[in-house]
């Protein structure tokens, strides 16, 4: 299994876009997940002194994974925190819904050892899409810079 996002030019004026993929729904989560802690700050310059576990279930892949991917602003703010790896388990529930437990690593702020860079504000709906075409999962995501 594989993930992959990269960053779009001119899809959204003052915003940052990205596309992620992935050969499942939990590959996809996780590369758009990566897409954002990049976003952040470069993970290889960030500790991992700082951990939260998160569980979310909905019915509606679209959903939790923006809702998830907005987790990850919220602890930013709440905690002051950047991220280098987040773990996510992603299982279809007997009753159709979708159950993802994750943990995030990362560790506070610190521009002197850390490489910064964007200060996303949010996840948005705006151009928001995730769908499955020839057995990929894709799915486009602004963030509010």
């Amino acid at each position: 299994m594989s993930h992959a996002f990269h960053f779009l030019d001119n899809v959204a004026t003052a915003d940052l876009a990205f596309d992620a993929s992935g050969d499942s729904l939990q590959e996809l989560f996780q590369g758009a997940t990566c897409a954002v802690m990049e976003a952040l700050a470069d993970p290889s310059t960030v500790g991992s002194t700082w951990r939260q576990a998160i569980e979310r279930t909905d019915e509606d892949p679209a959903e939790l994974l923006f809702d998830w991917l907005s987790d990850l602003v919220y602890w930013k703010d709440a905690d002051g925190v950047v991220f280098n790896s987040a773990h996510i388990v992603l299982v279809q529930l007997p009753n159709g819904f979708w159950n993802l437990k994750g943990l995030l690593r990362g560790e506070s702020v610190n521009g002197s050892t850390q490489a910064l860079r964007a200060d996303v504000k949010g996840i948005t709906k705006h151009l928001y899409r995730l769908g499955q075409q020839g057995g990929q999962w894709t799915v486009r995501v602004v963030l509010d810079v």
